[in-house]
């Protein structure tokens, strides 16, 4: 295991249970009590954590935790979500795309599909972003057309939000957005930790004809700080084979298209 892996392995231990020491760590990961101590030590100096004596504790963040340490936590379903998710677009559409690693796995799927990237008139696939890291993926493996919202950068998830990408949004229209949420609940909606995300959701939401979530089934059932949208604008949600049977089937009732990857 790697230095990024341990870390991803240290912060998602946190994030479950708010404290850890040294000797747990050491254990549950199988390196040494050293190891451990240098990496608490280097996480500390990024912030993420909080040292103890013996151990660390999660900051206050560890809710919403910077992407590039996501990244391996349900990997293997949020691949499933991208390439079903990805199966929704269709050449010459205009798609939305909001930040995360799920919506990254969706760019990588629409990316190696070579009917998308046809540059011929009426054909070619228009994406509209407020995520970096998503501009990227697409723009070095594709050859459609990006398009980025202005905004203030948010280092944990990589996108753009505030009121100057609001402007750009305004002046658009989506055939399709494809949103990656903190959490979706039938009675409460889709949501996001992040009120500045969620704001920039909504506005994606408010300009589209269609509006698919893209959640595993991690999220399905789950509360966050700030609604994007009511369940009843939603059309389609793309989750994983883990999901609970019911939870797909209450989303069902509700009107929605589930697709289950």
């Amino acid at each position: 295991m790697d230095r990024y892996a341990r870390w991803n392995a240290l912060l998602e231990l946190l994030t479950d249970s708010g404290r850890v020491t040294v000797e747990e760590a050491a254990e549950r990961l199988d390196v040494s009590q050293a190891t451990i101590r240098r990496d608490f030590d280097q996480l500390a100096q990024q912030q993420m954590i909080t040292r103890t004596r013996g151990g660390a504790v999660a900051s206050g963040v560890s809710y919403d935790l910077p992407l590039r340490y996501k990244t391996a936590k349900h990997s293997a379903e949020k691949q499933r979500i991208g390439t079903a998710a990805a199966a929704l677009v269709q050449p010459g559409m205009v798609v939305g795309l909001n930040g995360g690693t799920t919506t990254t796995e969706v760019a990588r799927a629409l990316a190696v599909r070579p009917e998308l990237n046809s540059v011929s008139e009426g054909a070619q696939l228009t994406v509209v972003t407020n995520a970096l890291n998503i501009a990227n993926e697409l723009l070095v493996r594709s050859r459609m057309k990006i398009v980025v919202t202005g905004g203030v950068v948010r280092p944990q998830s990589f996108e753009l939000v505030g009121p100057l990408g609001g402007g750009i949004l305004r002046e658009v229209t989506l055939d399709l957005v494809l949103l990656g949420v903190n959490a979706i609940d039938v009675t409460l909606g889709a949501a996001a930790h992040h009120e500045g995300e969620a704001a920039m959701n909504s506005l994606m939401v408010a300009r589209a004809k269609r509006v698919a979530i893209i959640a595993d089934s991690s999220k399905l059932g789950s509360h966050a700080f700030a609604r994007i949208c009511p369940v009843e604008r939603i059309e389609t949600l793309v989750t994983d084979s883990n999901a609970d049977p019911a939870a797909v089937a209450s989303f069902r009732e509700a009107g929605l298209n589930v697709i289950v990857a």
